[in-house]
């Protein structure tokens, strides 16, 4: 038993030990780069309008109820100072959807690259369509 320790520890002793040490350096070059201080916040955009995307060929006139949400989303600080309300889009996909007499739809979000989103409220809204004619 204490032969196999010993074999175990010191067959290719040096090359353990580099193995253990160049470990050691990435670990620290990682955890060093992820903790370097990126500020992060977040940001509250209110009655954003909800956009309708529907199919290319269908004209009908739909409304959404209520037709504006509150988007919660976080990012890097300097990114969110320049961020507008005019940058993030909340649309309900429509495409492929016939009629319905009762629909709920879920928002999505669409936001520029290096922002998140957190929330949307409401997360659904009731598509309205219009009257058959």
């Amino acid at each position: 038993m204490i032969a196999f320790l010993r074999n175990l520890l010191l067959e290719d002793f040096w090359l353990k030990l580099f193995s253990l040490a160049l470990a050691a350096l990435i670990w620290f070059t990682v955890s060093f780069v992820s903790q370097k201080g990126v500020r992060t916040d977040t940001r509250v955009f209110s009655s954003l309008p909800v956009r309708v995307l529907s199919a290319a060929d269908d004209v009908r006139n739909f409304k959404v109820s209520p037709d504006a949400v509150e988007i919660t989303v976080q990012g890097d600080l300097e990114i969110l100072q320049n961020l507008q309300s005019k940058d993030i889009r909340a649309m309900v996909d429509l495409t492929g959807v016939a009629a319905a007499h009762e629909l709920r739809k879920r928002v999505e979000v669409a936001v520029p690259a290096g922002v998140a989103y957190l929330r949307v409220a409401p997360a659904e809204v009731q598509v309205v369509f219009p009257p058959d004619r």
